[in-house]
């Protein structure tokens, strides 16, 4: 996919990321973003939500602002 559309950047260093790219990868406002350089480019990657125990990715839900898994949720209920 090699569409793009382009932003200019402000005073501040800062660039608007389209709705409709935010809506592609669900990107909502507060969402972490990493950014890093590859070779001769810039890339954006969202950060997905990781157990604040474990480190696990899978079912993690935010509770009081931290990720947890169904398992650490589930012993820590114990």
């Amino acid at each position: 996919m090699d569409s793009g559309i382009a932003r200019k950047i402000d005073d501040l260093g800062r660039i608007v990321i389209p709705a409709e790219t935010r809506r592609l990868f669900n990107i909502h406002e507060g969402d972490h973003l990493f950014i890093a350089v590859e070779g001769g480019s810039i890339v954006l990657r969202k950060l997905t939500d990781t157990c604040t125990f474990c480190g696990s990715e899978t079912n993690v839900t935010q509770f009081k602002g931290k990720g947890i898994c169904n398992v650490c949720r589930t012993q820590l209920g114990s």
